[in-house]
């Protein structure tokens, strides 16, 4: 059985945090859906959804078993309808374990055969955040580095 992993977030932007974990998680997966989902506590995204697709696409280009996808509605029944049975995380430190605990019991629950896989993000991102990026780049800083594609 072939096994699939979604790896789902809002990515705005997408950064060498996230590629990162996509990365690693293909040591443990046939494939990962990097899906682009709607947060419902954002009311707008900093860049276009549409934006985001191509430069994951481009990320990575030479890696056929990583697709991306959107979504606009509960991860668990996407990852049911898409035949994910791995949600892929990362974790910074312990307020990100706090939060997507939570996250993977009530995933769990909707999804019984969705079983949530962290990984704690390599120690050079650990202190990449979308949220710090955005305020970088909103002020015409440098984020070159933090990101693994050019804007």
């Amino acid at each position: 059985m072939k096994r699939i992993a979604l790896f789902p977030g809002s990515f705005d932007p997408f950064t060498k945090g996230h590629e990162d974990i996509v990365l690693r998680g293909l040591t443990l997966f046939d494939e990962i859906i990097v899906a682009i989902g709607f947060n419902s506590s954002k009311s707008v995204r900093y860049f276009e959804i549409e934006f985001m697709i191509d430069r994951i696409n481009t990320t990575f280009k030479d890696y056929p078993n990583i697709k991306v996808a959107t979504f606009s509605e509960l991860t668990a029944e996407f990852a049911r309808r898409n035949g994910a049975r791995y949600l892929l995380r990362g974790l910074r430190n312990t307020t990100d374990f706090e939060y997507e605990n939570s996250i993977a019991q009530v995933n769990r629950y909707l999804n019984e055969e969705l079983e949530s896989v962290f990984l704690i993000t390599s120690p050079q991102f650990a202190s990449i955040s979308s949220s710090i990026i955005r305020e970088v780049h909103r002020y015409q800083g440098d984020v070159s580095s933090f990101l693994p594609y050019k804007l």
